[in-house]
């Protein structure tokens, strides 16, 4: 079986935890040894699991170790895998076991967890590092960029283009054939019915920008 880890020792990584053990009891894939997480000490335990350190342990690792970013933020997870140096780290794809994808096109990229009950249709591309959290649907025709995290329950409709970052909160939905900018927040329960900028935090239905911050 594949060593994985989990950088992250949060709440999402526990239930990401709780997704590797369910992919392998469909199929015995990965034997998981542990978190990495640089704000808890090292030798800590979460559930059963040991904290093995940080970044620093983690770029000093001496075997092939697939790993999963199991962190919200997406401007947090992409600096945490910038400062990944060792060429023996992988990142996997999960996908749980309960999960609807088409077979007609659909890319998704390293480092990607789609988590229980979600679902993607067809003509549909996921890029790195993405987070798609319980029962999410993503329609026809849709891009979702790197690094982007949907939380649980949020509805993307067809020809949708999410840039790279975006954050959308719990219950968002994204009406079809619109764009979402790059390092856009979307506040819990908005509902997206023209296009957003990027650089950007939208609340409300319909969603609309309050403030906007430096690029990222």
């Amino acid at each position: 079986m594949k060593h994985i880890a989990i950088y992250g020792g949060g709440g999402f990584g526990r239930e990401v935890c709780m997704l590797i053990n369910h992919i392998n009891q469909h199929s015995k894939l990965y034997d998981f040894i542990g978190y990495f997480d640089d704000s808890k000490q090292k030798g800590c335990v979460i559930g059963k699991n040991h904290v093995l350190g940080g970044i620093k342990e983690l770029n000093t690792y001496p075997e092939e170790l697939y790993l999963v970013i199991a962190i919200g933020d997406p401007m947090i997870k992409s600096k945490i895998f910038l400062s990944i140096k060792n060429d023996k780290v992988k990142f996997p794809v999960l996908i749980h076991p309960s999960c609807i994808i088409g077979t007609e096109n659909v890319t998704i990229g390293e480092g990607s967890i789609i988590c229980a009950g979600s679902i993607l249709t067809v003509d549909i591309s996921i890029e790195n590092h993405v987070i798609l959290n319980l029962g999410c649907t993503v329609g026809h025709d849709t891009r979702i960029g790197s690094y982007s995290s949907l939380m649980p329950n949020v509805n993307v409709s067809g020809e949708v283009e999410l840039g790279e970052g975006v954050y959308c909160g719990t219950g968002v939905k994204i009406i079809n054939q619109l764009k979402v900018g790059s390092n856009t927040i979307i506040g819990a329960g908005g509902v997206v019915s023209r296009s957003l900028p990027s650089n950007c935090t939208a609340v409300g239905i319909p969603a609309k920008p309050i403030k906007f911050h430096s690029e990222q």
